[in-house]
């Protein structure tokens, strides 16, 4: 197959993938936000897309950990192909949408690693992997990072109830913090465009040095700099409303507090990792974020079996998306015939979970309300139950006996 060809379909895979980490990964920042109603749903992801995208060029050390750390490649290192690359991102795609249709919200970074490692591993050899780099720069801060965004999720959630104690008892859980949310998702949602974006920016980089396009070591150039911005903008806007479910409400009930201290250890956590370079997993923390603002605030509880599900995701995404990667490397090794069916079987992949999502369809009107009970909301199901008769007051009754 043309060289030229595999690399533009590469970057057009690349971008999709981008598009697809962009409504898988929405929930990061808006889940808290729309379940105690600091935002509107459309708004909440409009103003999430926006910051994605500006949250694109603030940075490229992401995107040079990934296009020169993770795979060895120029001169003292084995050069990974344009179609091994291209296998990688079928891993990363597949296993992207599968989780998303459970509404597991797994990380979108450790599938686009995994299935590359898978890729790379059964095409080129281990020695294509740099895994000390792995482990510094994937392995590492994802274990650390959920912990510590939880442990300043929690220490946050207890400060500001300690602030604001003059007001327990009220029923809005502090309210006011609603407004705190509007700034502290919003910083959230920039951050994520600082980390994830960066990810494809290094796939793309990767796959011109990798082709000869471009020099060894080198970092990402301007227009993949903003197609991988608007394509990231675009798949955020889009909602991601299952994962928004997931987090929003399945793991703990959600105040404006709990959503105000969550999010900006979230943030927080995002932007350092992203000034040193390190490929975090903006998923997990926002997870932990999540979890540890609701271990936080008294009276609440976490939903340990949502937990549970959520951390099994985790550890199965990168061996599981390294797993398809290195099954559509082997196919892509094949030659033309292994690419095209790979793209038919990874197509086929994406379209059959559209359709299947489509029969249990989670949107902005459903996503952090109750579930329909018979075409109405189980209040409104419930109001049929019991007629209220209105009771004529004592006084008036006599009288009208009375003059009768």
């Amino acid at each position: 197959m043309d060289l030229t060809l595999i690399v533009v379909l590469v970057i057009a895979l690349a971008l999709f993938f981008d598009f697809t980490n962009g409504f898988h990964d929405t929930a990061n920042a808006m889940a808290t936000p729309i379940a105690t109603g600091a935002m509107r749903p459309k708004v909440a992801v409009a103003l999430a897309a926006v910051l994605n995208l500006i949250g694109a060029f603030l940075s490229t050390e992401v995107a040079k950990t990934i296009s020169g750390g993770i795979i060895k490649e120029g001169d003292g290192g084995v050069q990974i192909t344009p179609v091994l690359i291209f296998a990688g991102l079928v891993g990363a795609i597949v296993w992207n949408m599968i989780t998303w249709l459970y509404g597991l919200p797994s990380s979108s970074s450790h599938a686009l690693f995994g299935g590359l490692i898978g890729a790379a591993i059964v095409g080129a050899g281990l020695q294509s992997v740099d895994f000390v780099v792995v482990l510094d720069k994937v392995i590492l801060p994802a274990i650390i990072a959920p912990f510590t965004a939880g442990v300043v999720a929690w220490s946050a959630t207890k400060l500001a109830y300690w602030i604001t104690r003059r007001y327990d008892g009220r029923p809005d859980g502090r309210g006011g913090f609603r407004y705190g949310q509007i700034f502290s998702s919003s910083l959230v949602a920039l951050s994520h465009g600082t980390n994830d974006a960066q990810k494809t920016m290094g796939v793309i980089t990767l796959t011109l040095i990798s082709a000869g396009f471009q020099e060894a070591g080198s970092g990402p150039e301007g227009w993949v700099v903003i197609a991988c911005a608007l394509a990231i903008a675009i798949g955020t806007y889009s909602g991601g409303w299952r994962i928004i479910r997931t987090l929003g409400r399945g793991l703990t009930e959600v105040k404006p507090a709990q959503g105000f201290a969550a999010e900006t250890s979230t943030a927080a956590t995002i932007l350092a990792s992203s000034h040193l370079g390190f490929a975090l997993s903006t998923t997990q923390v926002a997870s932990g974020s999540v979890i540890g603002s609701g271990l936080g605030r008294r009276g609440s509880s976490v939903r340990w079996g949502t937990a549970g599900r959520i951390a099994i995701g985790w550890l199965l995404t990168l061996p599981s998306a390294a797993i398809v990667g290195a099954v559509a490397g082997l196919l892509a090794n094949l030659g033309p015939i292994g690419v095209v069916i790979d793209t038919v079987v990874g197509t086929a992949v994406v379209v059959y979970i559209f359709w299947r999502a489509r029969r249990n369809r989670v949107s902005s009107e459903n996503a952090v309300k109750p579930l329909p009970v018979q075409g109405r909301s189980e209040v409104a199901a419930s109001g049929k139950v019991v007629k209220i008769e209105k009771v004529k007051p004592l006084k008036k009754e006599r009288r009208r006996r009375e003059s009768a």
